[in-house]
């Protein structure tokens, strides 16, 4: 298993501790300032098994590009999903894993030429198209490659939109494609779509999969022979979130428009395995009180200006680009706690870097902490150090039972824990009493625990 950043660490939880037991430990320690994340590793188990009892029919193929940590794709490699890689970054990180070729679809519609020849030179056959001019393209630098057109059918109430940009009309341009496509003895094997992420419509994936039941019948009548289907994206993956509406309407649709088991059906899921994984935990370090007139009873008003060490130029880039909400939560409980109209400010000298416009929340003080749930996906990948802030660590953590999965996985033994386990005296969130010190390993960037054993 890698480790995600050069000062990342590994925790074991018992009975008594949780992730917010471990984000009291790390904020307890001398002088702990910066922003972090708590990554719970049995979050993304959980949601493949999930995966594996809803859609049984469906291969995974994570989207590597919603969350590319390392520790995100080792677990994923070990648990059997394969990848949807949109760069020759992602393409050659997710090979260096140790993935075969064939386990990857290079699912962006539109690739500089570069990209392509290093698909070609590593065998990464599956890739999808869209325009006449990314069939020449291929042509010209790939005629091996086993092609998917790329379909839009877009939802209606979905978190970001994809159909602007790629996915030809079924009707109108699929046809015409693929008459090009077998002009140029370009091999298509199947049909792909992407609904948009973060849907909210699960209806709209019947209308795309039959949508593509057309387009199979109409390449057969050209001499093609699809075996080839990606449902693409879509699903949800916070907390309080489910795919089973999702999962019923996909398996219903795919048992009546491709009853044939030979048809390999695909999808490509990146926010449902880790948004829930990843706990930002982020600290007050400034804070600035308005006053204004309440303009219906004159009466004076506070507004709390709270500036916390992340904001849209790190990892609440999710609030610009994503289009999520997110959701404030103080550290330590204050009942009795005199609530303000307040908003939430990120580092940077940019007026836009604003996390949160608007929020009832308690008396705060210079040091205490905000802790934001569910941002696994978006983040990290398209964070950057704006103005000198550096993009939070990350801490992993697991349970036992994981640990016992991961020993099986990544032939770990009781060596590779021993000094990283939460004591009996660490207590729940509620608890902010455990005297506990974490240790801190010297690990350096992409160093497995393995290695770092070995080092001992």
């Amino acid at each position: 298993m890698k480790i995600p950043s050069s000062d990342a660490r590994v925790h074991l939880l018992n009975e008594q501790s949780d992730v917010w037991s471990i984000i009291r430990e790390i904020v307890n320690k001398t002088n702990q300032e910066d922003a972090f994340y708590v990554m719970d590793v049995g979050e993304i188990v959980k949601k493949h098994n999930q995966w594996v009892s809803q859609l049984p029919r469906v291969t995974p193929h994570y989207a590597v590009k919603c969350n590319d940590g390392l520790t995100v794709l080792e677990t994923l490699n070990a648990l059997g999903t394969n990848f949807d890689c949109a760069s020759k970054g992602e393409i050659n990180k997710v090979l260096g894993l140790g993935v075969e070729p064939e386990r990857i679809i290079f699912a962006n519609p539109a690739k500089p030429s570069s990209h392509i020849k290093y698909a070609a030179s590593v065998g990464v056959q599956n890739m999808t198209f869209d325009s006449e001019t990314e069939l020449h393209k291929v042509k010209n630098l790939f005629p091996e490659a086993k092609m998917v057109i790329r379909i839009r059918c877009d939802a209606t109430e979905v978190q970001c939109q994809l159909g602007n940009k790629f996915g030809c009309d079924p009707i109108t341009e699929a046809p015409e494609l693929l008459r090009i496509a077998k002009s140029l003895d370009i091999d298509v094997v199947g049909v792909s779509f992407h609904v948009g992420s973060g849907c909210r419509e699960p209806p709209v994936f019947r209308r795309a999969i039959s949508a593509a039941r057309d387009i199979f019948d109409y390449a057969e009548t050209l001499g093609y022979n699809f075996n080839l289907l990606d449902i693409g994206g879509g699903f949800p993956g916070g907390q309080g979130t489910t795919i089973d509406k999702i999962a019923e309407i996909v398996n219903l649709a795919l048992d009546t428009y491709f009853p044939d088991p030979s048809v390999h059906v695909i999808a490509e899921p990146g926010r449902f395995y880790v948004s829930s994984a990843y706990t930002l935990v982020c600290n007050i370090h400034s804070i600035r009180n308005v006053i204004h007139t309440d303009k219906e009873t004159g009466s004076a008003l506070t507004h709390r200006m709270y500036y916390i060490n992340d904001g849209v130029y790190g990892s609440f880039n999710c609030i610009l680009y994503d289009h999520q909400v997110v959701v404030p939560q103080p550290l330590d409980e204050r009942p009795g706690a005199k609530y303000y109209e307040s908003s939430v400010w990120g580092p940077t000298c940019d007026g836009l870097d604003q996390v949160i416009e608007n929020a009832m929340l308690p008396d705060m003080k210079i040091g205490d902490w905000l802790v934001f749930e569910d941002m696994g996906a978006y983040t990290l990948p398209v964070a950057s150090p704006f103005n000198g802030f550096p993009i939070p660590m990350v801490h992993i953590v697991m349970e036992e039972s994981i640990r016992l999965l991961l020993e099986d996985m990544f032939e770990l033994t009781d060596s590779h824990f021993e000094m990283l386990t939460i004591p009996s005296n660490l207590n729940n969130k509620d608890d902010s009493t455990s005297k506990y010190t974490l240790p801190t390993f010297p690990i350096t960037v992409g160093d497995s625990i393995l290695d770092y054993v070995a080092m001992e």
